[in-house]
Protein backbone atom coordinates (compact mmCIF):
# COMPACT_ATOMS: atom_id res chain seq x y z
CA UNK A 1 0.00 0.00 0.00
CA UNK A 2 1.42 3.49 -0.90
CA UNK A 3 1.22 6.22 1.62
CA UNK A 4 2.99 8.40 -0.07
CA UNK A 5 2.06 12.29 1.01
CA UNK A 6 -0.64 13.59 -1.76
CA UNK A 7 -0.35 16.87 -2.67
CA UNK A 8 -1.20 19.82 -0.48
CA UNK A 9 -4.19 21.20 -2.24
CA UNK A 10 -6.99 19.76 -1.50
CA UNK A 11 -10.94 20.33 -3.04
CA UNK A 12 -12.01 22.17 0.26
CA UNK A 13 -9.35 24.41 -0.13
CA UNK A 14 -11.25 26.24 -2.91
CA UNK A 15 -14.78 27.03 -1.12
CA UNK A 16 -15.03 30.58 -0.01
CA UNK A 17 -15.98 31.90 3.87
CA UNK A 18 -19.52 31.90 2.90
CA UNK A 19 -19.72 28.27 1.75
CA UNK A 20 -17.16 27.14 4.27
CA UNK A 21 -19.43 28.18 7.01
CA UNK A 22 -22.56 26.45 5.12
CA UNK A 23 -20.47 23.29 5.17
CA UNK A 24 -19.83 23.55 8.82
CA UNK A 25 -23.63 24.28 9.92
CA UNK A 26 -24.92 21.20 7.75
CA UNK A 27 -22.05 18.66 9.01
CA UNK A 28 -22.46 19.94 12.18
CA UNK A 29 -26.07 19.34 11.70
CA UNK A 30 -25.57 16.39 10.48
CA UNK A 31 -23.01 14.75 13.03
CA UNK A 32 -25.34 16.40 15.72
CA UNK A 33 -27.87 13.91 15.10
CA UNK A 34 -26.36 11.10 16.42
CA UNK A 35 -25.77 12.50 19.63
CA UNK A 36 -29.31 13.74 19.38
CA UNK A 37 -31.06 10.26 19.01
CA UNK A 38 -28.70 8.69 21.70
CA UNK A 39 -29.06 11.43 23.92
CA UNK A 40 -32.81 12.50 24.09
CA UNK A 41 -33.99 9.53 25.28
CA UNK A 42 -31.72 9.06 28.51
CA UNK A 43 -33.80 10.83 31.24
CA UNK A 44 -36.57 8.69 30.59
CA UNK A 45 -34.83 5.39 30.71
CA UNK A 46 -36.10 4.51 34.31
CA UNK A 47 -39.42 5.32 33.19
CA UNK A 48 -39.34 3.32 29.80
CA UNK A 49 -38.11 0.31 31.38
CA UNK A 50 -40.91 0.55 33.70
CA UNK A 51 -43.94 1.41 31.47
CA UNK A 52 -42.36 -1.73 29.13
CA UNK A 53 -41.91 -4.11 32.39
CA UNK A 54 -38.19 -4.56 31.19
CA UNK A 55 -35.15 -4.15 33.76
CA UNK A 56 -32.61 -1.53 33.50
CA UNK A 57 -30.40 -3.78 32.07
CA UNK A 58 -33.03 -4.27 29.08
CA UNK A 59 -33.29 -0.61 28.99
CA UNK A 60 -29.51 0.13 28.63
CA UNK A 61 -29.32 -2.46 25.97
CA UNK A 62 -31.74 0.06 23.72
CA UNK A 63 -28.58 1.62 23.55
CA UNK A 64 -26.46 -1.39 22.87
CA UNK A 65 -28.50 -2.12 20.19
CA UNK A 66 -28.78 1.47 18.13
CA UNK A 67 -24.63 1.54 18.88
CA UNK A 68 -24.41 -2.17 17.62
CA UNK A 69 -26.16 -0.93 14.42
CA UNK A 70 -24.36 2.04 14.33
CA UNK A 71 -20.74 -0.14 13.77
CA UNK A 72 -22.10 -2.80 12.28
CA UNK A 73 -24.16 -0.62 9.51
CA UNK A 74 -20.79 1.69 8.42
CA UNK A 75 -18.74 -1.64 7.48
CA UNK A 76 -21.47 -1.61 4.37
CA UNK A 77 -22.30 1.72 4.13
CA UNK A 78 -18.54 3.01 3.86
CA UNK A 79 -17.98 1.09 0.62
CA UNK A 80 -21.17 2.17 -0.71
CA UNK A 81 -20.51 5.92 -0.45
CA UNK A 82 -16.77 5.19 -2.02
CA UNK A 83 -19.25 4.06 -5.05
CA UNK A 84 -22.00 6.19 -5.55
CA UNK A 85 -21.34 9.19 -3.48
CA UNK A 86 -22.13 10.57 -0.38
CA UNK A 87 -25.22 12.38 -0.91
CA UNK A 88 -27.32 9.64 -1.98
CA UNK A 89 -25.91 7.59 1.70
CA UNK A 90 -26.86 10.75 3.48
CA UNK A 91 -30.80 10.95 2.02
CA UNK A 92 -31.03 6.93 2.52
CA UNK A 93 -30.19 7.39 6.13
CA UNK A 94 -32.49 10.21 7.03
CA UNK A 95 -34.94 8.44 5.42
CA UNK A 96 -34.60 5.22 7.08
CA UNK A 97 -33.96 6.94 10.84
CA UNK A 98 -36.89 8.56 10.59
CA UNK A 99 -39.50 5.29 9.40
CA UNK A 100 -37.10 3.81 12.43
CA UNK A 101 -38.04 6.33 14.69
CA UNK A 102 -41.72 6.29 14.13
CA UNK A 103 -41.37 1.97 15.22
CA UNK A 104 -39.66 3.20 18.40
CA UNK A 105 -42.09 5.71 19.61
CA UNK A 106 -45.23 3.25 18.58
CA UNK A 107 -43.38 0.03 20.02
CA UNK A 108 -46.07 -1.81 22.45
CA UNK A 109 -42.93 -3.80 24.02
CA UNK A 110 -39.04 -3.96 25.11
CA UNK A 111 -38.08 -6.69 21.89
CA UNK A 112 -40.22 -4.44 19.39
CA UNK A 113 -38.13 -1.06 20.35
CA UNK A 114 -34.45 -3.02 20.53
CA UNK A 115 -35.31 -4.27 16.98
CA UNK A 116 -36.24 -0.55 15.74
CA UNK A 117 -32.93 1.01 18.01
CA UNK A 118 -30.82 -1.46 15.86
CA UNK A 119 -32.44 -0.48 12.68
CA UNK A 120 -32.20 3.36 14.53
CA UNK A 121 -28.61 2.50 14.24
CA UNK A 122 -27.92 1.56 11.31
CA UNK A 123 -29.88 4.16 9.85
CA UNK A 124 -27.08 6.37 11.38
CA UNK A 125 -24.79 4.54 10.37
CA UNK A 126 -25.13 5.44 6.48
CA UNK A 127 -24.98 9.17 7.97
CA UNK A 128 -22.07 9.22 9.97
CA UNK A 129 -20.04 7.63 7.23
CA UNK A 130 -20.75 9.77 4.52
CA UNK A 131 -20.37 12.69 6.55
CA UNK A 132 -16.88 11.51 8.39
CA UNK A 133 -15.95 10.98 4.78
CA UNK A 134 -17.24 14.20 3.18
CA UNK A 135 -14.35 15.75 5.63
CA UNK A 136 -11.86 13.49 4.02
CA UNK A 137 -12.75 14.05 0.21
CA UNK A 138 -12.09 17.91 1.25
CA UNK A 139 -9.69 18.46 3.69
CA UNK A 140 -6.62 16.25 5.30
CA UNK A 141 -4.30 16.71 8.10
CA UNK A 142 -4.45 19.91 10.26
CA UNK A 143 -7.20 21.22 7.98
CA UNK A 144 -9.33 17.98 8.63
CA UNK A 145 -8.52 18.59 12.63
CA UNK A 146 -9.48 21.95 12.42
CA UNK A 147 -12.98 21.27 10.68
CA UNK A 148 -13.43 18.23 12.77
CA UNK A 149 -13.69 20.87 15.99
CA UNK A 150 -15.32 23.69 14.31
CA UNK A 151 -17.88 20.91 14.03
CA UNK A 152 -17.74 20.00 17.65
CA UNK A 153 -19.21 23.38 18.30
CA UNK A 154 -22.42 22.34 17.07
CA UNK A 155 -22.02 18.47 17.45
CA UNK A 156 -20.99 19.37 21.35
CA UNK A 157 -24.28 20.81 21.53
CA UNK A 158 -26.00 18.10 21.20
CA UNK A 159 -24.99 16.38 24.46
CA UNK A 160 -25.62 19.68 26.20
CA UNK A 161 -29.43 20.56 25.11
CA UNK A 162 -30.79 16.60 24.36
CA UNK A 163 -30.90 15.66 27.84
CA UNK A 164 -32.31 19.13 28.48
CA UNK A 165 -35.19 18.27 25.43
CA UNK A 166 -35.71 15.24 26.79
CA UNK A 167 -36.33 15.71 30.16
CA UNK A 168 -38.35 19.15 28.84
CA UNK A 169 -40.51 16.66 26.81
CA UNK A 170 -40.80 13.85 29.60
CA UNK A 171 -43.10 16.94 31.62
CA UNK A 172 -45.83 16.25 29.44
CA UNK A 173 -45.36 13.49 26.96
CA UNK A 174 -44.05 10.26 27.58
CA UNK A 175 -40.75 8.57 26.47
CA UNK A 176 -42.52 7.84 22.92
CA UNK A 177 -42.76 11.51 22.27
CA UNK A 178 -38.98 11.81 22.52
CA UNK A 179 -39.00 9.11 19.30
CA UNK A 180 -41.58 11.70 17.44
CA UNK A 181 -39.69 14.58 18.15
CA UNK A 182 -36.49 12.58 16.39
CA UNK A 183 -38.53 11.29 13.23
CA UNK A 184 -39.62 14.77 12.77
CA UNK A 185 -35.69 16.26 12.93
CA UNK A 186 -34.29 13.23 10.39
CA UNK A 187 -37.16 14.42 7.62
CA UNK A 188 -35.96 18.12 8.32
CA UNK A 189 -32.41 17.48 7.99
CA UNK A 190 -33.48 15.91 5.09
CA UNK A 191 -34.48 18.93 3.14
CA UNK A 192 -31.46 20.62 4.55
CA UNK A 193 -29.35 18.25 3.00
CA UNK A 194 -30.93 18.23 -0.72
CA UNK A 195 -30.69 22.19 -0.48
CA UNK A 196 -27.45 22.77 1.31
CA UNK A 197 -24.97 19.90 0.90
CA UNK A 198 -23.17 19.60 -2.55
CA UNK A 199 -21.93 16.08 -3.57
CA UNK A 200 -17.58 16.22 -2.68
CA UNK A 201 -16.61 12.54 -4.52
CA UNK A 202 -17.31 13.23 -8.00
CA UNK A 203 -17.62 9.97 -10.29
CA UNK A 204 -14.29 9.58 -11.30
CA UNK A 205 -13.03 9.32 -8.18
CA UNK A 206 -15.76 6.60 -7.34
CA UNK A 207 -14.71 3.07 -6.96
CA UNK A 208 -17.21 0.27 -8.04
CA UNK A 209 -18.93 -1.06 -5.66
CA UNK A 210 -18.15 -5.25 -6.21
CA UNK A 211 -17.60 -7.80 -3.95
CA UNK A 212 -14.31 -8.12 -5.16
CA UNK A 213 -13.50 -4.04 -5.30
CA UNK A 214 -14.84 -3.79 -1.64
CA UNK A 215 -12.78 -6.78 -0.44
CA UNK A 216 -9.87 -4.99 -2.24
CA UNK A 217 -10.61 -1.87 -0.27
CA UNK A 218 -10.80 -3.26 2.94
CA UNK A 219 -7.61 -5.08 2.71
CA UNK A 220 -5.94 -1.96 1.76
CA UNK A 221 -7.01 -0.44 4.86
CA UNK A 222 -6.65 -3.42 7.29
CA UNK A 223 -3.16 -3.57 6.04
CA UNK A 224 -1.94 -0.48 7.36
CA UNK A 225 -1.25 -1.60 11.18
CA UNK A 226 -0.69 2.10 11.77
CA UNK A 227 -4.29 2.74 11.10
CA UNK A 228 -5.36 0.04 13.17
CA UNK A 229 -3.45 1.31 16.13
CA UNK A 230 -5.01 4.87 16.05
CA UNK A 231 -8.61 2.97 15.41
CA UNK A 232 -8.35 1.13 18.65
CA UNK A 233 -7.23 4.21 20.53
CA UNK A 234 -10.46 5.80 18.86
CA UNK A 235 -12.35 2.72 19.97
CA UNK A 236 -11.20 3.25 23.66
CA UNK A 237 -12.18 7.09 23.48
CA UNK A 238 -15.59 6.35 22.42
CA UNK A 239 -15.68 3.58 25.11
CA UNK A 240 -14.40 6.20 28.00
CA UNK A 241 -17.46 8.14 26.68
CA UNK A 242 -20.19 5.76 26.45
CA UNK A 243 -19.40 4.44 29.99
CA UNK A 244 -20.20 7.58 30.67
CA UNK A 245 -23.43 7.84 28.75
CA UNK A 246 -24.89 4.76 29.44
CA UNK A 247 -24.14 4.85 32.91
CA UNK A 248 -24.83 8.39 33.98
CA UNK A 249 -28.67 8.09 33.80
CA UNK A 250 -28.77 5.67 36.43
CA UNK A 251 -26.03 6.54 38.59
CA UNK A 252 -27.40 10.31 39.23
CA UNK A 253 -30.82 9.16 39.22
CA UNK A 254 -30.52 5.93 41.16
CA UNK A 255 -27.14 6.56 43.46
CA UNK A 256 -27.90 10.58 44.18
CA UNK A 257 -31.42 10.33 43.31
CA UNK A 258 -31.46 13.45 41.12
CA UNK A 259 -34.98 13.75 38.95
CA UNK A 260 -35.05 13.27 35.55
CA UNK A 261 -35.31 17.48 34.96
CA UNK A 262 -32.18 18.33 37.46
CA UNK A 263 -30.56 15.20 35.56
CA UNK A 264 -30.94 16.79 32.38
CA UNK A 265 -29.46 19.61 33.51
CA UNK A 266 -26.34 18.16 34.88
CA UNK A 267 -25.81 16.21 32.34
CA UNK A 268 -25.83 19.63 30.05
CA UNK A 269 -23.51 20.70 32.55
CA UNK A 270 -21.03 17.88 31.86
CA UNK A 271 -20.68 18.16 27.96
CA UNK A 272 -19.99 21.96 28.06
CA UNK A 273 -16.50 20.56 29.11
CA UNK A 274 -16.48 18.63 26.25
CA UNK A 275 -17.48 21.60 24.02
CA UNK A 276 -15.01 24.19 25.20
CA UNK A 277 -11.75 22.14 25.11
CA UNK A 278 -12.87 20.93 21.36
CA UNK A 279 -13.00 24.77 20.80
CA UNK A 280 -9.73 25.56 22.39
CA UNK A 281 -8.54 22.29 19.71
CA UNK A 282 -7.71 23.83 16.70
CA UNK A 283 -5.20 26.63 18.63
CA UNK A 284 -3.76 23.72 20.01
CA UNK A 285 -3.96 21.66 16.53
CA UNK A 286 -2.00 24.47 14.72
CA UNK A 287 0.69 24.18 17.60
CA UNK A 288 1.37 20.99 18.28
CA UNK A 289 -0.45 19.17 15.50
CA UNK A 290 -3.20 16.09 15.81
CA UNK A 291 -1.04 13.01 17.58
CA UNK A 292 0.18 15.72 20.79
CA UNK A 293 -3.54 16.57 20.81
CA UNK A 294 -4.90 13.16 20.78
CA UNK A 295 -2.24 12.09 23.49
CA UNK A 296 -3.17 15.71 25.63
CA UNK A 297 -6.47 14.48 25.44
CA UNK A 298 -5.99 10.86 26.64
CA UNK A 299 -3.84 12.17 29.54
CA UNK A 300 -6.82 14.68 30.99
CA UNK A 301 -8.89 12.04 30.38
CA UNK A 302 -6.89 9.69 32.66
CA UNK A 303 -6.03 12.34 35.10
CA UNK A 304 -9.70 12.57 35.45
CA UNK A 305 -11.06 9.07 35.61
CA UNK A 306 -8.32 7.81 37.96
CA UNK A 307 -9.46 11.22 40.58
CA UNK A 308 -13.36 10.13 39.95
CA UNK A 309 -12.45 6.53 40.94
CA UNK A 310 -10.53 7.13 44.36
CA UNK A 311 -13.00 9.63 45.37
CA UNK A 312 -15.61 6.49 44.71
CA UNK A 313 -13.87 3.81 46.04
CA UNK A 314 -13.58 6.33 49.52
CA UNK A 315 -16.72 7.71 49.23
CA UNK A 316 -15.27 11.22 49.23
CA UNK A 317 -17.45 14.30 47.93
CA UNK A 318 -20.66 12.77 46.92
CA UNK A 319 -22.04 14.28 43.97
CA UNK A 320 -19.16 16.94 43.46
CA UNK A 321 -16.81 13.73 44.01
CA UNK A 322 -18.49 12.57 40.92
CA UNK A 323 -19.18 15.56 38.54
CA UNK A 324 -16.07 17.34 38.99
CA UNK A 325 -13.57 15.11 37.93
CA UNK A 326 -16.27 13.88 35.57
CA UNK A 327 -16.24 17.20 33.80
CA UNK A 328 -11.78 17.50 33.95
CA UNK A 329 -12.38 13.50 31.69
CA UNK A 330 -15.40 15.27 29.39
CA UNK A 331 -12.60 18.47 28.83
CA UNK A 332 -10.50 15.40 27.73
CA UNK A 333 -12.86 13.89 25.07
CA UNK A 334 -13.14 17.05 23.70
CA UNK A 335 -9.72 16.83 22.54
CA UNK A 336 -9.48 12.98 21.87
CA UNK A 337 -12.64 12.78 19.82
CA UNK A 338 -11.69 15.15 16.94
CA UNK A 339 -7.93 14.14 16.76
CA UNK A 340 -8.84 10.54 16.85
CA UNK A 341 -10.04 10.84 13.22
CA UNK A 342 -8.13 13.42 11.91
CA UNK A 343 -5.03 11.45 12.27
CA UNK A 344 -6.48 8.02 11.44
CA UNK A 345 -8.06 8.91 8.09
CA UNK A 346 -4.69 10.64 7.07
CA UNK A 347 -3.38 8.49 5.23
CA UNK A 348 -6.12 6.87 3.34
CA UNK A 349 -8.04 9.69 1.11
CA UNK A 350 -8.62 6.94 -1.90
CA UNK A 351 -10.41 4.58 0.29
CA UNK A 352 -11.76 7.45 2.48
CA UNK A 353 -15.54 5.73 3.01
CA UNK A 354 -13.76 2.52 3.92
CA UNK A 355 -11.19 4.01 6.40
CA UNK A 356 -14.27 5.80 7.82
CA UNK A 357 -16.55 3.22 8.16
CA UNK A 358 -13.84 0.47 9.77
CA UNK A 359 -13.31 3.43 12.22
CA UNK A 360 -16.81 4.43 13.14
CA UNK A 361 -17.62 0.44 13.32
CA UNK A 362 -14.86 0.17 15.89
CA UNK A 363 -16.07 3.12 17.86
CA UNK A 364 -19.34 2.57 17.92
CA UNK A 365 -19.29 -1.64 18.59
CA UNK A 366 -17.12 -0.24 21.62
CA UNK A 367 -19.96 1.81 23.03
CA UNK A 368 -22.10 -1.14 22.30
CA UNK A 369 -20.12 -3.12 23.94
CA UNK A 370 -19.43 -1.15 26.77
CA UNK A 371 -22.91 -0.02 27.85
CA UNK A 372 -24.14 -3.97 29.27
CA UNK A 373 -20.41 -3.81 30.71
CA UNK A 374 -21.00 -1.11 32.81
CA UNK A 375 -24.76 -2.25 33.98
CA UNK A 376 -23.04 -5.75 34.71
CA UNK A 377 -20.78 -4.22 37.19
CA UNK A 378 -23.19 -1.87 38.55
CA UNK A 379 -22.26 -2.00 42.52
CA UNK A 380 -25.09 0.67 43.27
CA UNK A 381 -22.34 3.10 43.82
CA UNK A 382 -20.50 5.21 40.78
CA UNK A 383 -17.41 3.45 40.58
CA UNK A 384 -17.87 1.23 37.16
CA UNK A 385 -17.96 4.37 35.37
CA UNK A 386 -14.42 5.69 36.51
CA UNK A 387 -13.16 2.48 35.84
CA UNK A 388 -14.20 1.39 32.79
CA UNK A 389 -13.32 5.31 31.49
CA UNK A 390 -9.72 4.73 33.09
CA UNK A 391 -9.31 1.14 32.29
CA UNK A 392 -10.20 2.48 28.35
CA UNK A 393 -7.92 5.23 28.57
CA UNK A 394 -4.62 3.38 29.75
CA UNK A 395 -4.96 1.22 27.27
CA UNK A 396 -5.49 4.01 24.11
CA UNK A 397 -2.17 5.86 26.13
CA UNK A 398 0.15 2.38 25.70
CA UNK A 399 -1.28 2.06 22.01
CA UNK A 400 -0.25 5.43 21.16
CA UNK A 401 3.19 5.36 23.17
CA UNK A 402 4.19 1.89 21.26
CA UNK A 403 3.14 4.09 18.24
CA UNK A 404 4.99 7.66 18.39
CA UNK A 405 8.25 6.49 15.82
CA UNK A 406 5.46 5.49 13.23
CA UNK A 407 3.12 8.54 13.80
CA UNK A 408 6.44 11.11 13.87
CA UNK A 409 6.95 9.55 10.65
CA UNK A 410 3.84 11.08 9.05
CA UNK A 411 3.20 14.65 7.78
CA UNK A 412 -0.01 16.03 9.00
CA UNK A 413 0.37 19.59 7.05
Amino acid sequence: MSTAAPSNAMPGDALDATQYRRLVVVLGILGALGPMTIDTYLPALPRLAQNLDATASQAQLTLSAMMMGLGLGQLVFGPLSDAVGRRRPLLWGLIGHAVASVICGLAPTITVLLAGRLLQGLASASIAVASQAMIRDLFRGMRAAELLSRLALITGMAPILAPLVGSGLLTFTSWRGVFAVLATAAVLIGFLVRGHLAETLPPPRRIPATVGGTAAAYRRVLSDRLFLAVVLVAAMVFTALFAYVSGSSFVMQGVFRLSPQVFGVVFASMSLGLSLSSQFNPRLVRRIGPVRGLLTGLLVITIGALAMLLLAQFRVGGLAGFLVPMFVVMMGLGLALPNAPAVALHRHGANAGTAAALLGAAQFAMGGIVTPVVGALDDGTSRPIPLVILSAALVALVVMLASQKQLRAESYD
